[in-house]
């Protein structure tokens, strides 16, 4: 019985953040199809505003929601299973330590759980892309899908099940870079943060943590995000990771950052809001976390 009312708040617990992430995942779906939008183009034509402009004029306000089902199904693979993997095993690893983790050990096990993370959501992620990225197609070339579902049944079937993780090394490298500027550098930060003992564990403390990760992950993920993207997004164009780089690299170094600004906007408020609310759910939970 006891195992079972520790399991019972395990799920309870991971689910109330993830479900944190999926409202998060709703606020921010402006901002990642504009992303998307910019990491797609061959040229730099648009920026992030006219970009929006464009989509709004072309397709309407509610084309800017495109993909929302299928990046709601993303948070419901992507982040519940990196969330779960790094809380679940830093806390039972550190449970035997005199205190925190050190920070290499935290940047390994960062990894780990968003590599498996990046690989599950891979599906999801994909025809999240392709939905985004549909306005941009002549009409009949344009995928159309209904929602999330649909999308994953029709790449099974009309491409193979094989093609649902298009771009799965990509998903997987970028989970892993992501994971450790979020969930790592916000564990390392906060640690640093309450050594200098200007700052007790209260909600400002949180932020400034929250903040620094939210950056740290934005500069390490974005160059692998627009190769994911674009790979993703690629009807035969591309034969692999390498040459999906190299065709972006003859645009220039900075090509890598396309998008750079829209992503940071997405995922630095979405960091710091992530993280706010989950230690709101560690302390009602009575989870302790050795900072």
């Amino acid at each position: 019985m006891l195992l079972l009312f520790m399991f019972l708040v395990w799920c309870i617990f991971h689910l109330g953040a993830h479900l944190y992430h999926l409202f998060a995942g709703c606020g921010m779906r402006l901002r990642i199809c504009t992303q998307v939008h910019l990491q797609t183009q061959q040229e730099v034509k648009l920026r992030m505003t006219g970009m929006a402009l464009q989509v709004v004029r072309s397709d309407g306000i509610l084309a800017l929601y495109n993909g929302l089902s299928a990046s709601l199904c993303r948070q419901m693979t992507y982040s519940l299973t990196r969330f779960a993997i790094y809380e679940t095993v830093r806390d039972h690893v550190a449970k035997d330590s005199q205190g925190p983790l050190p920070f290499y050990k935290k940047v390994l096990l960062g990894s780990i759980s968003g590599c498996i993370g990046g690989f599950v959501g891979t599906p999801a992620d994909m025809v999240n892309v392709r939905m985004q990225n549909d306005m941009k197609l002549p009409p009949n070339q344009r995928r159309n899908y209904a929602h999330a579902l649909d999308g994953l049944y029709r790449v099974a079937r009309e491409e193979g099940l094989k093609k649902l993780f298009s771009g799965a090394s990509m998903a997987s490298s970028r989970g892993m870079l992501v994971t450790v500027g979020q969930l790592s550098c916000y564990d390392q930060a906060k640690q640093l943060v309450l050594s200098t003992g200007y700052l007790t564990d209260g909600v400002f403390t949180h932020f400034v943590a929250s903040f620094i990760a939210g950056g740290c992950a934005t500069i390490l993920c974005q160059p692998l995000d627009v190769l994911k993207t674009r790979l993703m997004n690629s009807k035969g164009e591309y034969q692999g990771v390498l040459h999906c780089a190299v065709e972006t690299a003859k645009l220039g170094p900075l090509a890598f950052y396309k998008g750079l600004l829209p992503a940071g906007i997405r995922l630095m408020p979405h960091t710091v809001l992530t993280f706010v609310f989950l230690e709101q759910l560690r302390k009602h939970f009575g989870i302790k976390v050795l900072s």
